[in-house]
C-alpha cells in the first residue's frame, strides 16, 4: 500500500518537538526538558500521535543558568527527583526513534516540526555539536514552524491563543512542561494539516 505521509511532506518526516532550556541563548545555555511526539497518517490522509518520547536533561558542564529562565519554567536543573539523563543519552535516543519512523513511514529524512521552531532547532543542532553526535536525522536548517502555520490558518501567532481558535484545550498551569506542550503543538499540527486536508488542499 502506497504511503501518503511520505508524500504529504515532499519525503520528510515531520517530528513535533519542544524543549525547555536554561536561558535564550543556544551556545550558552543548557536543555533541561525535551519531547518528542512521531506522527503517523491514516488512510485517508489524516495526520494522529503514533508514539512519543521524553526526558529531564542534566545541564551539561558549564552551561550557563539563568535564574530568571529557571523561575519561568519552575524547573530545578538538580533536583534529583528529575531522573535527568545526559544530553548525548537524550538525543541518541530520539534521534534513533525518528530514523526508526522515518524508516517505517518511508520518508527520506526528518524534519522538526515546533513552535517558533527556529528556538527549538538552534539549541538541537548546537547540544548535536557539541556531543559530536553523527547520523543526524533532522534537516539542519529547515523546519516548519506551527507559529507561522497557525498565523496563516487561525490568524493567532500565540500558542495558546492559536489552541483556543482551533477548541484545543491549554492549560497554562501546564504550560512551559516540554511534553505538555509538545503535545498540544503536536494537536494543533495535525488539526491544521487536517483542516487543510478536509477543504481540500492536499488531494490524496
Amino acid at each position: 500500500m502506497e504511503n501518503l505521509l511520505a508524500k504529504r511532506f515532499r519525503g520528510y518526516y515531520p517530528v513535533i518537538i519542544d524543549i525547555e532550556t536554561s536561558g535564550l541563548t543556544a551556545r550558552t545555555d543548557a536543555i533541561l526538558e525535551i519531547a518528542a511526539i512521531f506522527p503517523a497518517m491514516d488512510e485517508q490522509g489524516y495526520l494522529y500521535c503514533a508514539d512519543k518520547i521524553h526526558f529531564h536533561v542534566q545541564p551539561f558542564e558549564g552551561a550557563n543558568l539563568d535564574p530568571k529562565a529557571l523561575e519561568f519554567t519552575g524547573i530545578d536543573p538538580f533536583n534529583p527527583l528529575r531522573g535527568a539523563v545526559d544530553e548525548r543519552d537524550a538525543l541518541t535516543d530520539i534521534f534513533k526513534l525518528v530514523r526508526k519512523y522515518q524508516k517505517s513511514n518511508e520518508c527520506n529524512r526528518s524534519i522538526i516540526v515546533a513552535h517558533n521552531a527556529a528556538f527549538d532547532q538552534g539549541f538541537i543542532n548546537q547540544a548535536t555539536e557539541r556531543c559530536n553526535l553523527k547520523r543526524v536525522p533532522f534537516h539542519p536548517f529547515a523546519s516548519f514552524d506551527t507559529a507561522s502555520m497557525a498565523g496563516l490558518i487561525l490568524g493567532q501567532t500565540v500558542l495558546a491563543k492559536a489552541c483556543a481558535q482551533a477548541n484545543i484545550a491549554y492549560d497554562n498551569n501546564e504550560a512551559h512542561s516540554a511534553l505538555y506542550d509538545t503535545e498540544v503543538t503536536a494537536e494543533l499540527f495535525f488539526y491544521m494539516v487536517n483542516k487543510l486536508k478536509a477543504l481540500g488542499g492536499w488531494p490524496v
